[in-house]
């Protein structure tokens, strides 16, 4: 039996109404997977191998057949009873078929020390999705900048002086940190705008980290497009995520609102333009970001939105990429 493992955040912080990671999990179990859960304190490296403390998870009917909370909220009254969890075992890394590495950012220490153990359960033969060290090494705003051909204009410095010029010959520019999430931390600067400065102060830390600048795009009005690839091929369809009223930014987290669209030619143009390098870096679940024309970032840490697709197309995304990851394992 393929025994799969996911480490994640813990399960009661997760939304029941839109967590994609849930979807993953009732994948692995309508397959007859063994799951498993665990989180970044349950790794570790001892008489030189990787060991887990990995507990047995089960999605307790019907929210496993429905993912909608209203059933879970009707098995107890504390709304707990969505799922089984076993007792924690300490086990090899090489025990389990699969690890999906589903904790949501930020990127910090902790992440990479987490990649690095996760690293050495690759040499015991088990399959890490995404493969670690393309989470380490691809930044998910700076990855875009692989892909010159794909982006609007931008720069990535930490002197002010850069900074300003590049709004200056913009007129409207965004700025955001390189390790920003969720829209956190995005301004839209515009010719004479007085906070400019203290703008770059913050995102810098005074100078201290490098950020972003990319020119505006108003075609975010339209939406900010999450497209989804699996094993380098794209989800025919895209989140169009529409910013709220007042808003320049459009992610669900900022108040958008998601909207499914199939995808443009040019959408599919700028999938095929990373495909072959998601394929190439182990990324075999990502969501890259296009405004208008434009790809904006390239998100490979816990990328999301299967809920909401699977909802307005009637599709089955975490089986596709369950497909995908069982044809590596073959």
């Amino acid at each position: 039996m393929t025994r799969i493992a996911f480490l994640m955040d813990p399960l009661d912080s997760l939304s029941l109404k839109k967590d994609s990671t849930l979807s993953m999990i009732r994948a692995a179990q309508r397959r007859g997977w063994e799951v498993a859960f665990l989180e970044q304190q349950d790794l570790l490296l001892q008489d030189g191998g990787i060991r887990l403390f990995a507990s047995s998870l089960r999605l307790n009917e019907p929210f496993a057949s429905s993912l909608d909370p209203a059933d879970a909220a009707a098995l107890t009254a504390d709304g707990t009873g969505w799922h089984s969890l076993g007792e924690a075992q300490l086990e090899r890394a090489g025990a389990f078929d699969v690890i999906m590495m589903r904790k949501d950012p930020p990127f910090d220490m902790e992440y990479v020390y987490s990649t690095y153990l996760l690293e050495r359960a690759e040499l015991d033969g088990t399959q890490v999705v995404n493969r670690p060290q393309a989470l380490r090494d691809c930044n998910e705003k700076f990855f875009a900048t692989h892909f010159p051909q794909c982006c609007p204009p931008l720069i990535v410095s930490r002197r002010h002086d850069a900074l300003r010029a590049f709004q200056r010959q913009h007129g409207n520019v965004v700025f955001k940190r390189l390790d920003g999430m969720g829209g956190m931390s995005v301004f839209r600067v515009m010719a004479g705008d007085p906070n400019l400065g203290v703008i770059l102060e913050t995102l810098t830390d005074g100078g201290r980290e490098q950020i972003m600048g990319q020119t505006f795009l108003p075609e975010i009005a339209d939406g900010d497009k999450r497209i989804l690839m699996i094993d380098g091929e794209p989800v025919p369809y895209a989140l169009a995520r529409i910013p709220m009223a007042g808003e320049s930014r459009g992610n669900l987290a900022a108040g958008g609102a998601g909207v499914g669209r199939e995808l443009t030619e040019r959408d599919r143009w700028i999938a095929a333009q990373l495909g072959p390098s998601l394929r190439e870096r182990g990324l075999l679940f990502v969501g890259i970001d296009v405004i208008g024309d434009h790809l904006t970032e390239v998100n490979v840490t816990c990328p999301t939105c299967i809920r909401e697709l699977d909802a307005q197309f009637d599709l089955d995304i975490a089986q596709s990429l369950l497909d995908a990851v069982a044809r590596r394992l073959a």
